[in-house]
């Protein structure tokens, strides 16, 4: 996630009047729907012009804003009364938005949130009220070179696995696929650590695919509830974010901080060069990194550790503006999006898990990317498992940047993690309200 630009919270505060969307004439309705992935806007002209074709008195503009801009944008249009009629929610923004009047109750809907997966229907929940409709998930697993794994004569396990003194199957196949220029590994003497040539995993400062899964597997918490504290610079916390460095410092299976920390965009390339071997990222990154590589893609699940395996997953929301000049229009609009024609259409074309349960419905989107040789499985199963959300509280946008900053100081080797986990929490918690 990236930080809005301007003081969103506050911006929020200001009253709200009315909404940009438009009437044509012939009593035609045109909402305004809004997203950031430009890809995603090609499966979305099918979806609407089925929408279109069932509600012949309404149409829908899509409209694009890069990510970079999207909260900023979204925020001022709030606050002028133009925000678009439904637009993508994500669970960073959503207490802002949320406690801020601007999303709509989405209780006249009647929809039956059992049948969307629990962790995305929490994301878009506050003070017991559905204001985002389950959209979709997306959540970390690890890719690998499969040509990479095969030259080097190993295999990936059933399990990978790890603990915070280095056992378990992760560091031992990591070892295994490090190479220097040398051709030594990091257990051979004469292993040079600053001229690795391949390095077996990619351990960086990433906190939706990186630390945050090893905090939970090693049995921290990110937080102490939905809409609470921080609460993750307890001792678990800190060994887990030890292992994440002493991938890099200790066991040398992964490139130095001073190349991968953000925002520099390193650490991806580095999977997509072939120089990082297993790279723990979200499924939504592949549309961007399988077009870039010559080798091809295995998928695992992420590493089991001391408390299991959990693992981050990222549910969006479709939002309607609470005070929308054509709310009913526009609720109509969100319903099918969150219905199983909609969802079954993104996830046939590839690009998302639905975020309706159910194998049949998720089949599709497995069947597209099996068609290019890359078995989207794992992630499945993982979603079945233990999952947890991104932090869902307040300040959190104004902090993330923080964080990071903090972070990237851990990784350097220049705070411990223990005084990264405690320094973090202490600002963070004091950005909540």
């Amino acid at each position: 996630m990236k930080i809005a630009h301007i003081a969103l919270a506050g911006a929020l505060l200001a009253a709200l009047t009315a909404c940009g969307s438009s009437s044509e004439g012939g009593g035609t309705v045109t909402l305004t729907y809004r997203l950031w992935d430009e890809q995603q806007k090609v499966g979305y002209d099918k979806v609407m012009a089925a929408f279109e074709k069932a509600n012949p008195s309404i149409k829908v503009k899509i409209e694009v804003m890069p990510y970079d801009d999207y909260w900023t944008k979204l925020t001022a249009d709030a606050v002028a009364g133009s925000a678009p009629d439904v637009f993508w929610m994500s669970p960073g923004y959503f207490p802002e938005f949320a406690t801020k009047g601007v999303l709509a109750d989405l209780a006249p809907l009647g929809l039956d949130t059992a049948k969307f997966h629990p962790n995305v229907v929490s994301s878009n929940t506050y003070d017991g009220k559905l204001y985002g409709v389950p959209k979709d998930w997306g959540m970390p697993g690890v890719l690998y070179n499969k040509d990479a794994f095969k030259a080097a004569g190993v295999e990936m396990p059933d399990k990978l696995t790890w603990a915070p003194d280095g056992t378990g199957t992760l560091v031992e196949l990591a070892k295994k696929l490090t190479v220097d220029e040398a051709g030594k590994h990091p257990d051979d003497a004469g292993f040079n650590p600053d001229k690795v040539k391949t390095y077996g995993f990619g351990s960086w400062n990433h906190s939706q695919t990186q630390w945050m899964n090893w905090i939970e597997s090693n049995g921290g918490k990110l937080v102490d509830k939905p809409f609470g504290k921080y609460a993750f610079n307890d001792d678990a916390s800190a060994q887990a974010v030890q292992f994440g460095v002493d991938l890099i410092s200790k066991y040398h299976v992964s490139p130095p901080a001073t190349q991968t920390n953000p925002p520099t965009g390193k650490a991806t390339d580095l999977f997509k060069s072939g120089q990082v071997l297993m790279f723990p990222a979200n499924n939504a990154l592949l549309p961007y990194v399988a077009p870039e590589v010559n080798f091809e893609i295995g998928v695992a699940m992420l590493p089991e550790g001391p408390k299991g395996r959990a693992v981050n997953i990222n549910g969006l929301g479709e939002a309607v503006y609470a005070k929308g000049k054509h709310l009913e229009q526009a609720m109509k609009l969100a319903k099918y999006l969150g219905g199983e024609e909609a969802q079954k259409s993104m996830a046939d074309q590839g690009f998302s898990f639905p975020g309706l349960v159910g194998d049949s419905l998720a089949q599709g989107y497995v069947d597209f990317w099996k068609a290019k040789k890359i078995d989207m499985t794992p992630y499945l199963e993982e979603s079945k498992g233990t999952t947890f959300n991104m932090p869902i509280v307040t300040g959190w946008t104004g902090f993330e940047q923080k964080l990071n900053s903090i972070f990237n100081e851990v990784y350097l080797g220049k705070l411990t993690p223990k005084q990264g986990v405690e320094q973090a929490v202490t600002e963070g918690n004091a950005t909540i309200k």
